[in-house]
């Protein structure tokens, strides 16, 4: 049996004003902006990197959110990385600093209140 070849396209938001949170998100993620009929695609800032699809909402927005983005920094940037992505246009919605030995971040929303989280990883000793 062959080992699955899947890898990760893009990930895909609806949103109320694509062009806007498309801007805000390749700023992050240090991206460009490809627009055609209302949607905008980031392309991977680097190999292996990541890609986003924005595109206009087509229903009511969801009470919840069920899935969101894990993004890592290296250990002893995260605060300064927070501190960029609210110049951006992020908020910061809470931190999670001392529950876990192996990882410390901080749950922040984008533009249109999409929840992510920032996170640093120590170095193994």
């Amino acid at each position: 049996m062959s080992s699955p070849r899947i890898t990760l396209g893009a990930i895909n938001s609806e949103a109320t004003d694509p062009e806007a949170l498309a801007r805000f998100w390749a700023a992050v993620i240090g991206s460009s902006q490809e627009s055609a009929g209302g949607s905008v695609y980031l392309p991977p800032a680097q190999p292996g990197g990541l890609a986003m699809f924005f595109q206009p909402f087509n229903g009511p927005r969801p009470d919840r959110q069920t899935m969101h983005l894990d993004l890592t920094v290296p250990w002893g940037e995260r605060r300064m990385e927070v501190a960029r992505l609210e110049k951006l246009g992020a908020t910061t919605r809470w931190h999670v600093l001392d529950e876990y030995p192996h990882v410390q971040w901080t749950t922040m929303a984008d533009p249109e209140g999409n929840l992510f989280c920032l996170a640093e990883h120590p170095p193994k000793s």
